[in-house]
């Protein structure tokens, strides 16, 4: 599955420099993620308040290649590369126009928290579907 999240680059987001402080690339790719799983008809938080499943980050990376600046508009493309049994990998993009800004990923796990304490479970097969469409 794969989704774009278009975003603009906002005073706050930036440091001294004018240039996006990085830990809001992993800010925007979380955000891109949440949009992606919108749009394939699952918000993250009713997923969380109606099936009591959360999506926890095991593992995160980006590699920055130019910076974005106050104002810059950026599309970040976001895609499900792996699912396995409990956890799945989204690889995130980040382009200004045709030019490659960042490239990171995801891997997150498939947790219930239905009895408060998060547990990762199976993924559903119908979401399995729709994440490797």
């Amino acid at each position: 599955m794969k989704h774009e999240y278009h975003t603009k680059i906002r005073f706050g987001d930036t440091d001294a420099a004018g240039i996006m402080y990085y830990p809001n690339f992993y800010r925007r790719m979380d955000e891109s993620t949440h949009e992606l799983f919108e749009a394939a008809g699952y918000s993250v938080s009713v997923l969380q308040s109606k099936e009591d499943i959360i999506l926890p980050i095991l593992e995160a990376s980006c590699q920055f290649h130019e910076p974005l600046y106050f104002e810059d508009r950026a599309t970040i493309c976001s895609e499900v590369t792996k699912v396995d049994r409990k956890v799945f990998r989204i690889d995130h993009t980040f382009k200004k126009g045709d030019r490659l800004i960042s490239e990171g990923y995801e891997v997150r796990a498939w947790t219930s928290v239905k009895e408060n304490i998060p547990k990762a479970i199976p993924i559903p097969d119908h979401i399995k579907t729709i994440l490797k469409s």
